[in-house]
């Protein structure tokens, strides 16, 4: 690791004012971005899912538990595998307390394909609350780009089709269960799509990396040197 320059304490400060200005815009920037998502425009779902959770069967609207809005994050959890993937399981694990959606009339929910009995032994071996329901057997994750397969729709992630994904040299980007979050509203009996994000696009929500930018060593996001586990295996 290379270690910060030593100054005195003027020098730092004067570094840490100019540095101040970046943060200041790049704060600006980001509420200007989160002006325009707010004003995308939506997509009525007319096609009906179910889903199962821990009070059986399910329609996605069951997912909302009342409230307006719905969040959901699509954790790679393929049925054959035995445990969610140690990426997705590190998103949940920075989820705060959900009062705090709940207050502002939104409802944070997990999907996975997997059938229910491994969601429900993967939440209570990470001790999660989040509520995790199965859409094992439907079209949910495929309509909603985060299981590939080519035999059941065309191949799609992050808004970019298989042909340009190959040629961006992304192939793990092509098949099987990749990360996502998507984000729904309903009113007056309908439901709407209002958008979905996928990739790096979901780095926003860890605030462990947030955390740590903020520290000489900054966060680990180099590819080339792998080091998330679950959190009961470090």
């Amino acid at each position: 690791m290379t270690l910060p320059q030593v100054v005195s304490r003027q020098e730092w400060l004067a570094a840490r004012q100019e540095l101040l200005v970046k943060e200041d815009e790049a704060a600006a920037a980001r509420e200007e971005l989160n002006a325009r998502r707010r004003a995308l425009p939506m997509v009525r779902l007319d096609k009906s899912y179910y889903f199962e959770g821990p009070q059986g069967k399910v329609e996605l609207l069951d997912l909302f538990e009342g409230r307006r809005q719905l969040i959901v994050y699509h954790i790679m959890f393929d049925p054959s595998w035995e445990s969610g993937c140690p990426h997705c399981s590190f998103m949940v694990d920075n989820i705060g307390h959900l009062a705090h959606l709940h207050a502002h009339d939104t409802t944070l929910a997990l999907v996975s394909r997997a059938p229910l009995a491994k969601l429900a032994r993967h939440s209570e071996r990470m001790g999660w609350s989040v509520p995790w329901y199965s859409s094992y057997g439907g079209d949910f994750n495929y309509d909603f780009h985060v299981t590939l397969d080519d035999d059941i729709a065309p191949v799609e992630y992050n808004f970019t089709d298989k042909a340009t994904l190959l040629a961006n040299g992304q192939p793990w980007f092509t098949a099987g269960e990749q990360p996502g979050v998507s984000v729904f509203l309903h009113t007056d009996g309908a439901v709407f799509h209002t958008y979905s994000s996928y990739a790096q696009g979901t780095d926003l929500l860890l605030g462990t990396y947030n955390w740590l930018d903020l520290t000489p060593q900054g966060s680990p996001r180099d590819p080339a040197k792998p080091w998330l586990r679950l959190h009961d295996e470090y």
